[in-house]
C-alpha cells in the first residue's frame, strides 16, 4: 500500500476550529516550553536544596537527601505522573481531593510538578558532584574567615559549583524538555500530543511527527546555544580547562 504524502496538510484548517494544523503544532510547542520551564525551575530549586543537604556533615540531612534522590530517580516518570494525577487525589481528604480533580489545567500543573520533582533528583546529584569536586581548602578558608555554613555555601561553594556543572545542567534541561512528552498520558496536549492529534485527524502520520521532530530539534538548539553563551559569560578564566 502506497503512502499518500501531503506536505501541504500543515496549512489546511484543523477540525478543532483553531486555525491550521501548523497552528496546532505551534500551540503544542508553546505548551511544551511553558511546562518545561516551570518544571526546570522546580528542579533547580528542589535539586539545589537536596544537593546541598547531601554534602552537609549532618547525618539526618544526608539521609534525607539520599531518600529524596533514590525515590524520584528510581521510579519511572510515567509511574510518578500517574501517582500524582490519579492516585494522590484519592488519598487526600475528600475536599482536597475534589479540589485537585477540579483544578483548572490540572494536566499542566501535574506535568510541570511531576517532571520537576523527577528532574530535581538528577540536579541534586550533579550539584553534589560539583561541590565535591571543589578543593577542600575553599570550605576551610570560608570557615577560617568566620563565615557561617550558610554563608560558606552562598558565597564560596555554590557560585563555583554551579559554574562547573553548567554543561551537565544543559543536558538535564534538554531532558526536561523531552520528558514533557510523557505528559500526553495524563491528557496534556503538548507538542507530542498535538502531533498525535494531527495524525489521527488527517492520517498524515509521517508529516505530523516529522514536523514535531524538527520543532524539538530547533528548541533544543536554541537552549544549547543560550547555555553555551551563559557558560562563557560566567566562566572564571584559568579555573576550568578551555575557558
Amino acid at each position: 500500500m502506497n503512502y499518500n504524502w501531503n506536505w501541504g496538510i500543515f496549512f489546511q484548517p484543523n477540525p478543532m476550529g483553531t486555525g491550521t494544523y501548523l497552528d496546532m503544532l505551534l500551540s503544542g510547542l508553546w505548551l511544551t516550553i511553558k511546562t518545561a520551564v516551570l518544571a526546570w525551575i522546580i528542579a533547580l530549586v528542589f535539586g539545589s536544596v537536596v544537593g546541598v543537604l547531601r554534602t552537609l556533615p549532618s547525618r539526618l540531612a544526608t539521609w534525607f537527601g539520599f531518600a529524596w534522590v533514590e525515590f524520584f530517580r528510581n521510579m519511572p516518570l510515567l509511574v510518578q505522573l500517574f501517582l500524582w494525577f490519579f492516585v494522590l487525589p484519592e488519598l487526600l481528604p475528600r475536599a482536597a481531593g475534589l479540589w485537585l480533580k477540579q483544578l483548572p489545567n490540572a494536566p499542566f500543573w501535574t506535568a510541570a510538578i511531576g517532571v520537576g520533582l523527577f528532574m530535581s533528583a538528577r540536579v541534586a546529584v550533579q550539584l553534589q558532584a560539583g561541590i565535591g569536586s571543589l578543593p577542600r581548602g575553599q570550605r576551610q578558608a570560608g570557615t577560617a574567615l568566620g563565615l557561617t555554613t550558610v554563608q560558606v555555601y552562598r558565597y564560596v561553594l555554590l557560585p563555583m559549583a554551579f559554574r562547573i556543572i553548567l554543561p551537565p545542567l544543559t543536558s538535564e534541561f534538554l531532558n526536561t524538555i523531552k520528558n514533557t512528552a510523557v505528559a500526553i498520558t495524563i491528557g496534556l496536549l503538548e507538542l507530542t500530543g498535538q502531533a498525535r492529534s494531527m495524525q489521527e485527524f488527517s492520517f498524515q502520520v509521517f508529516e505530523a511527527f516529522t514536523a514535531a521532530t524538527i520543532l524539538y530539534l530547533l528548541t533544543n538548539a536554541v537552549v544549547v546555544t543560550a547555555m553555551r553563551a551563559l557558560e562563557r559569560y560566567v566562566a572564571i578564566p584559568g579555573y576550568i580547562s578551555g575557558k
